[in-house]
């Protein structure tokens, strides 16, 4: 029986310290810092106040856990008559009633009483398990109050005290570290960032670090945590007395230097989100912010290439070609029947445009963002070593809870198999939108050629190339919602042993499909269109009479750029700020609708309810995997396609800027508090982006290589141009087609609107003329530019892979400096417990001299010292 099934929510106290967190069969004790205290640091226990205490005023509630109270059976009776069906089974009444001829007497309608005997049956079962779960919790030493009588109609809660023998004995079971009294001195180094840090713990000493060690009752003397402190009543927490500072004054400094827009440009008072939402929590954000941290230079290298586009775009040779109307170049039609003759002048505003993607820089920038990516893995574990020493997390390993069933491979065989076959279904469904979007591109560009409309004629790329990718977009948002569910069901079915299986299963189900729904559209573009078209004469069909679609005459490297840029800040704008704004927003317009009350009633109702009542109406806190899933989307959005789409840094840095503060505001603000949970790294999450950052090498050889014009350029520049400059580029990749050699009913309608007869248009490919003796077949200039792009895929992969590999083995994962601190801290430890065992043979002695009658000093002997090498003053205190 799972603790959901007996209470609704379960969420801890916000004005106490210790997160309880419960199972079923277990218990474990995790301190926390101070948290918010509404009423003030002037509050005596011995008054009972409502909200922080139990009814006698003096034990302070740790963790609230709501229910819903079972309503009596004449109440249920009164409230069905207003439930749905109601009118139907009242209709049914009085007409059996008007059919009788003797008058009957009112019966209750046995349907009605079928429910109302299951209800009473479900109520009792789950109050029977209730029952059942508090007495364990009574066995494990908790003490326990219900609290009925609140103002929310139909909860109950029951507030959970947590004694100082429990919290010991669960301390040392878990481990937990525990500052000594033993300090030592850091040496607290100046930097230029210091204005840039939020204005937290001003009255701490940052120089001072209090060497941690794990808990134990029998050395319960040596550790800062002491039961005299703890039975004041105030909201201390049992491991950081060192760190007194009130949850009320923590929760607004939050609100100020975290949660709010204006402090966009300082860094995150990351330590005060660790003491107050845990350490899982707080390396969420360390990891979002040590990422947009490292997106500043990849977005000012983005922008300087995006620049270098602009500045060199009217020294574009290609492009002054395509422009130039003295060339005279007319094209093949880009639809059967319906599209005519054209000429490639018209190209010109997207062969310019494409320029803007598409030069010598991006190459440069495919490099650097692969080198970007291990700098910022590499970044990343040496930060996220460093919060491990400083929240002494060090030595912390997760154990797994023991296995209750053991499931063999039979009875998991079923699970797996029903697993991948509907994922392999989802990514077919995924195939099959997109197929139906490219029919669509094919469809509306053939009925704008025929339209009547001057206006639906003047741009149909455009309108064909925005509006398919809106709608891309929209699918993309729309199935996301639907993966998310369903890999949810699939994880459940497979039956997971621990808690952190199933979040590690859920989230890389969740990845694939959602990875797989994202990207399919723009691996489409960059790799597949264009390429399976066939030649004028010879065209691929599909689906009957739909002609492949065919790419522009400057590349597919602009749609791509469009389909990248529409997708990115369409997810970004809609899916993650758009609803993590309104949703939340609209619920709570939707609750005071319903509400018989008016505002000021409200807000006098609000401000009578207690703490826990008020943190039971938030929203409740669904984890951490939505918040890391859009974000490694938005990584592989930033390294995958970078080479067609240099600005992706830049507008990831904007998104992240203001997705922070809007995390933190609803963290702050609109959330339960969630469950402190310890972790020294986040996870999967980590392998994840790793394999997106080799990948990212692997898809941008191939976007530079088959995608962009950049391998064609440097062949005809060195092979075939006779001056060695790009002067008759153009004419080199277009190949020419005898207008006779059109299949039956493919021909354009109307052959003369260019105003004269059209007999040779040209196409871009790299084919034999129709003259040859071998027409239309692939020329040898086709097979040349193929080597040299699988050559270059071959050379670019590898050397940048060396260099990644290079700079990782460059950069240690641990500072030297914490690796420095941490054999400090056990040779300090060391000293300590020798010190602590000559104090005892000492006093020992001392009792034993006294008893004996005889003098300490009538000995000569020297007690021992501890082998331990000298510390010097600036190593501790």
């Amino acid at each position: 029986n799972s603790l959901h099934e007996k209470y609704m929510t379960c969420f801890p106290q916000e004005i106490g310290n210790d997160y309880i967190h419960i199972n079923d069969n277990t218990l474990s004790l995790s301190c926390f810092q101070p948290m918010k205290n509404l009423y003030g640091d002037d509050v005596s226990p011995l008054y009972p106040q409502p909200g922080p205490y139990f009814a006698d005023g003096r034990r302070r509630v740790d963790y609230v856990l709501a229910y819903q109270i079972q309503k009596p059976s004449g109440d249920r009776r009164r409230s069905s008559k207003f439930g749905e069906n109601n009118f139907i089974r009242r209709l049914r009444r009085s007409l059996s009633m008007r059919s009788s001829r003797a008058p009957l007497q009112p019966k209750e309608d046995p349907e009605i009483a079928a429910q109302e005997q299951r209800a009473d049956y479900h109520e009792d079962d789950k109050r029977f398990r209730r029952e059942e779960f508090e007495e364990n919790l009574l066995e494990t030493g908790l003490e326990l109050e219900k609290d009925e009588g609140c103002k929310i109609p139909g909860i109950g809660f029951l507030k959970i005290h947590a004694p100082w023998n429990v919290l010991c004995r669960e301390a040392e079971f878990m481990k937990l570290k525990m500052p000594t009294k033993k300090v030592r001195t850091t040496i607290k180094r100046l930097s230029i960032t210091a204005p840039l840090h939020p204005k937290v713990d001003a009255n701490r000493p940052q120089s001072v670090k209090s060497l941690s060690h794990p808990f134990s009752r029998e050395k319960q003397h040596l550790t800062r945590c002491t039961r005299a402190k703890y039975s004041m009543g105030k909201p201390l927490c049992m491991i950081c007395l060192s760190d007194l500072s009130s949850s009320s004054s923590s929760l607004q400094l939050l609100y100020q230097e975290w949660a709010s827009y204006s402090v966009f440009y300082k860094y995150q008072p990351i330590g005060l989100i660790r003491k107050y939402f845990g350490e899982k929590v707080g390396l969420y954000f360390a990891w979002l912010g040590v990422y947009t941290q490292m997106l500043i230079p990849a977005a000012i290298v983005g922008v300087i290439v995006f620049l270098y586009g602009c500045a060199t775009v009217d020294d574009n040779i290609p492009s002054m070609e395509i422009c130039d109307p003295r060339n005279n170049i007319t094209m093949c039609p880009l639809c059967d029947h319906a599209c005519s003759y054209w000429k490639l002048v018209t190209a010109c505003g997207t062969a310019r445009a494409s320029h803007l993607f598409d030069n010598p820089a991006t190459v440069f920038f495919s490099i650097f963002m692969a080198l970007w990516a291990v700098l910022f893995m590499e970044h990343w574990k040496r930060r996220q070593m460093r919060l491990n020493y400083i929240w002494d997390l060090t030595g912390f390993g997760e154990e797994e809870e023991g296995e209750k069933v053991k499931l063999t491979c039979t009875d998991r065989m079923p699970a797996y198999l029903t697993t991948l076959v509907t994922m392999c279904f989802l990514i077919a469904v995924t195939f099959a939108i997109v197929f139906g979007v490219i029919l669509y591109r094919i469809s509306i560009k053939a009925a704008l050629h025929i339209s009547s409309y001057p206006a639906a004629r003047s741009n149909i790329r455009a309108t064909v190339k925005t509006t398919a990718a809106i709608i891309n977009l929209i699918i993309i948002i729309v199935l996301d919602e639907i993966y998310g569910a369903i890999a949810r069901w699939l994880t459940t079915l497979e039956v997971p042993k621990t808690d952190k299986s199933f979040e590690e299963r859920l989230i890389f189900k969740t990845f694939i499909l959602k990875f797989v729904n994202a990207f399919t559209p723009i691996v489409y573009l960059a790799f597949f269109r264009g390429r399976l078209v066939g030649r004028p004469g010879k065209y691929l069909y599909v689906v009957g009479s739909y002609r492949m679609e065919e790419c522009a005459h400057a590349g597919c490297l602009m749609e791509l750029c469009i389909q990248l840029c529409i997708t990115m800040l369409g997810k970004q704008l809609i899916q993650n700020n758009l609803f993590e704004i309104g949703i939340p927003k609209l619920k709570k317009l939707l609750r005071r609708r319903k509400s018989e009350l008016d505002s000021k009633q409200e807000e006098e109702l609000n401000n009578s309810l207690q703490r826990h009542e008020k943190d039971h109406l938030l929203g409740p806190f669904v984890g951490l995997s939505p918040e890391y899933m859009e974000m490694i989307i938005q990584f592989g959005m930033v390294t995958l396609f970078v080479a067609s789409f240099p600005l992706a840094p830049l507008f990831a840095l904007l998104n992240n800027i203001i997705e922070i503060r809007l995390d933190a505001k609803k963290f702050v603000m609109e959330l339960r508090r969630p469950i402190a949970a310890k972790a020294k790294d986040i996870g999967i999450w980590y392998n994840l982006l790793r394999g997106l950052s080799k990948v990212a090498v692997i898809v941008n050889a191939f976007v530079i290589s088959f995608t962009s014009d950049f391998i064609p350029r440097l062949v005809y520049q060195y092979m075939y141009s006779p001056d060695g400059t790009m002067h008759g580029f153009i004419d080199h990749t277009l190949s020419s087609f005898n207008v006779s050699d059109f299949q039956p009913g493919t021909a354009p309608q109307q052959p003369m609107n260019l105003g004269h007869k059209v007999e040779t248009c040209r196409y871009k490919d790299y084919r034999e003329p129709p003259w040859s003796n071998t027409p239309y077949e692939l020329s040898k200039e086709f097979w040349a530019i193929l080597a040299a792009r699988l050559a270059f895929v071959i050379v670019f992969q590898n050397v940048v892979m060396l260099m990644s590999d290079f700079v990782d083995w460059l950069i240690p994962d641990i500072p030297k400096d914490i690796s420095l601190q941490i054999h400090k801290e056990k040779i300090l430890m060391v000293e300590l417990f020798m010190k602590e065992e000559q104090g005892k043979r000492l006093a020992a002695r001392d009792n034993h001299h006294r008893d004996s009658g005889t003098s300490p000093s009538s000995t000569n002997q020297t007690p021992t010292l501890p082998r331990s090498r000298p510390v010097s003053h600036t190593d501790c205190c």
